[in-house]
């Protein structure tokens, strides 16, 4: 029989051969994401983690259906497009670099006062990391996953390139993902056309865009567009 003391070795031993397997596993794992991340850099996605869990939801009903994404360049985006999702979003998006402090204590503070869970407070690039490539699920994992992939984005990414793909990818209705899709279903032109008023609608929407789809005249959605609108000219966007 082994000693009492060889077996402690060999425990020791196992233990440091299970952390270091741990480690080399989620090394791996982020250089993957980092890698992804960097590709992103000169190309597009032709589809992100959210659009296929929906779409494969959908599919369980509807195997035809299919997504409305339409990718365009910055420069084909309205500016009072660009500004009204960052004055909805995250109007400091300008001066953080993935993590807005500020914001995380005011939703801290509001779900506290509220006695739920009523505010996030993420940043564009944390919704873009989740977007991108993580799931709806509100797990510790992927809290911690989602931060280190807004850090790689922050750090391989500039914030025109940030926003460029928040706009083209985030959902904006049902099946509806992007900017000009969603211009092209709500007000039936090119995202290049919207006027002021057009651009705060759609960025009110994004909280929760399949519910506003079904009551755009609900008044929450109304107050929504009516305080974006009042805060979009003191809102900056990248060049």
């Amino acid at each position: 029989m082994l000693s009492s003391m060889k077996k402690r070795s060999l425990l020791r031993q196992l233990l440091t051969a299970t952390i270091l397997l741990a480690l080399s596993l989620f090394l791996l794992v982020q250089g993957w994401f980092f890698v992804q991340v960097w590709y992103l850099r000169d190309h597009n996605p032709a589809s992100t983690a959210y659009m296929r869990e929906r779409l494969a939801l959908i599919h369980a009903v509807n195997p035809r259906a299919k997504l409305d994404y339409q990718w365009i360049r910055y420069a084909q985006i309205a500016p009072v497009a660009k500004r009204a999702v960052v004055a909805s979003e995250d109007d400091r998006f300008m001066d953080h670099w993935g993590f807005d402090f500020t914001g995380i204590q005011d939703a801290i503070e509001k779900n506290l006062a509220e006695g739920e869970f009523a505010a996030g407070g993420s940043t564009i690039s944390q919704q873009l990391a989740r977007n991108l490539f993580l799931s709806p699920s509100k797990t510790i994992w992927r809290k911690g996953e989602e931060a280190l992939i807004t850090v790689m984005l922050e750090t391989a990414l500039g914030k025109r390139r940030i926003l460029t793909l928040y706009l083209n990818v985030v959902e904006w209705g049902n099946l509806i993902y992007g900017i000009e899709a969603a211009s092209r279903y709500y007000f039936h032109k090119p995202a290049s056309q919207l006027t002021a008023h057009e651009s705060a609608f759609l960025a009110a929407m994004l909280p929760n865009p399949r519910f506003y789809q079904d009551n755009p005249l609900s008044r929450g959605l109304q107050v929504r567009i009516r305080a974006i609108e009042h805060r979009m000219n003191l809102t900056q966007t990248p060049n």
